[in-house]
């Protein structure tokens, strides 16, 4: 299998160069990663603290583990950090992230490539976020004998580790000193192939993330402007395929303010989501009408970071992703504050998803007839309205403090030391 791996290791970054001609974000992968290792010398060059390295795939593992981060950060203050990120979904949003000492890409895993970053590093702990399992890596931490641990871990049966094929993956997993998975069906699935006993069942740190940010929320005047006294639909984090079960319902009330926050801003996704929308404004235009009321029912959001507080003025949050095959998105950053949560079909992946459903606080939807369906109950239906809003708060609310068990685990251990 390390054959086919190697084969995939090598072929991957020559992959990304040809779609990178036509594809911006194969760009930014490889122009993110050109000299990154005369980067990384430099950078750590006059470095005499010990490091602690984060690495997260993208922007929704960071979310994961920012948490931590935060909290290492404050307990021990005489540790360095360093984040790196595998997309570039990741990097470009947070590569000023002021909690983190550098931030940089991982370099494509190789034999050659894990082991000169070790050696520029010098790594004395890590922290892999949820997944990403780059065997050279792992390896490579393993032989150095440094603690590594894996945080939010989420396991399900169609994986290759439990396939009879696994074996090569499995060598992987033995390379953390301590897996933290989200939930038991996870432990119970690696008990299979024999992690009995560095296995803890915490939950996800991403319920710790979105209570964080849901205290910490800041009024947006202009979007107050914006929503008035309407009642408003958050749909987050949209693809084409959501648009176009959302559009009628939006275009056929203009009565209900409608916030549209794409998962992708590029220009051409903007421009198709103004031709879905038939009375739809752009964030960015509606700052020059200098907070007055405007005719449009429909606000387009084209920048990012601003989400997560948008959902705080929703009636009724559709979170995107659903209608695809990669399925729905964070649907913790709208439930948070205690809103009713509609999604496509989508979501056998996530278990966050599955179990908000299971606690009456969402509500999947197959089509536009169903969405039109469960938003027109939401909103006429008082007490069905409140139940599923308090259903998904509480739900957050309860599951959150796999932050602080980490943490309790780590000072237990004396794997850090101030």
């Amino acid at each position: 299998m390390i054959f086919f791996y190697n084969i995939f290791i090598f072929l991957y970054p020559k992959i990304a160069w040809i779609i990178s001609f036509g594809n911006k974000k194969a760009n930014l992968w490889i122009e993110g990663r050109k000299k990154i290792f005369s980067s990384l010398k430099k950078a750590f060059a006059n470095n005499n603290q010990k490091i602690i390295w984060v690495h997260c795939s993208s922007l929704g593992e960071f979310e994961q583990g920012r948490p931590l981060i935060e909290k290492i950060k404050q307990n021990y203050p005489s540790y360095k950090i360093l984040l790196t990120f595998f997309s570039p979904s990741g990097y470009e949003v947070r590569k000023n992230y002021e909690q983190a000492d550098w931030v940089f890409y991982l370099p494509m895993d190789s034999f050659f490539h894990a082991k000169k970053f070790f050696n520029i590093v010098r790594p004395s702990f890590i922290f892999f976020i949820k997944y990403e399992y780059w065997f050279y890596y792992l390896n490579e931490a393993k032989k150095r004998n440094i603690p590594l641990l894996l945080v939010s871990g989420i396991f399900r049966e169609d994986q290759p580790f439990f396939q009879w094929y696994g074996g090569f993956y499995k060598k992987m997993l033995h390379c953390f000193t301590h897996l933290f998975v989200q939930t038991e069906d996870s432990a119970i699935l690696l008990s299979h192939i024999g992690f009995t006993k560095n296995i803890t069942v915490c939950g996800d740190t991403r319920f710790d993330r979105v209570i964080t940010i849901a205290q910490q929320f800041e009024p947006i005047d202009i979007i107050e402007k914006f929503v008035a006294n309407a009642a408003v639909i958050v749909a987050g984090s949209t693809w084409t395929e959501d648009d176009e079960e959302l559009n009628h319902y939006a275009n056929a009330h203009p009565e209900i303010k409608f916030i549209i926050a794409p998962h992708d801003i590029d220009e051409d996704r903007i421009a198709e989501c103004l031709k879905l929308y038939k009375n739809a404004i752009l964030f960015s235009q509606l700052t020059t009408y200098n907070l007055q009321p405007t005719t449009q029912n429909v606000l387009i959001i084209d920048n990012v970071g601003m989400l997560s507080k948008l959902y705080r003025y929703a009636t009724i949050c559709f979170i995107g992703g659903g209608f695809g095959d990669d399925g729905v998105h964070n649907v913790l950053e709208a439930a948070v504050f205690y809103k009713p949560v509609v999604f496509g079909p989508e979501y056998e992946k996530y278990i966050e998803a599955i179990e908000l459903i299971e606690n009456n606080g969402a509500v999947s939807i197959k089509n536009a007839l169903e969405l039109e369906k469960a938003f027109t109950a939401l909103l006429s239906n008082e007490t069905f309205y409140k139940s599923t809003a308090e259903h998904a708060g509480n739900y957050v609310q309860l599951k959150a403090g796999a932050t602080n068990k980490i943490i309790e685990f780590i000072q237990e251990k004396r794997l850090l030391t101030n």
